[in-house]
């Protein structure tokens, strides 16, 4: 039986994309998490909008592993010094769907971390076999 298990993914700022000053977290920019995946967010919209890619560094499936469209909204920044955030990965080489949501932090007040949860959907051919297509 596969078990739906919380998996705590952090996501730190790359390159140092960002001042040393900032204060609140923007989620625009280079991401990349402890097991090498990475996400590029691009600008944020003033509703809180945003899209971007994402590039995962581990896969279940044997296919090979591209980059796949994300989707998002975040509360905003300026209403928020830590937003929370959501978004949606669509992943190009597989026929399942991700859903990831979380907040952003800032650790010493200088590098921002964001702490997700996610979702992972897998296609299933029968209603009988829902059980196991969720992760």
């Amino acid at each position: 039986m596969v078990q739906a298990i919380p998996f705590i993914l952090v996501l730190l700022l790359a390159l140092g994309a960002h001042s040393t000053s900032v204060e609140k977290c923007n989620l625009a920019g280079r991401w990349v998490n402890d097991l090498g995946s990475n996400m590029t967010i691009f600008e944020v919209n003033k509703r809180g909008d945003f899209t971007g890619t994402y590039y995962t560094a581990v896969s279940g499936t044997t296919k090979k592993i591209q980059e796949s469209p994300l989707l998002g909204s975040q509360h905003l920044a300026q209403e928020l010094e830590k937003p929370t955030f959501g978004f949606t990965v669509h992943w190009t080489f597989s026929d399942s769907i991700s859903v990831f949501t979380g907040q952003c932090f800032m650790h010493k007040n200088t590098t921002e971390i964001l702490k997700t949860m996610w979702l992972l959907r897998l296609h299933e051919e029968k209603p009988g076999d829902d059980w196991k297509a969720t992760r």
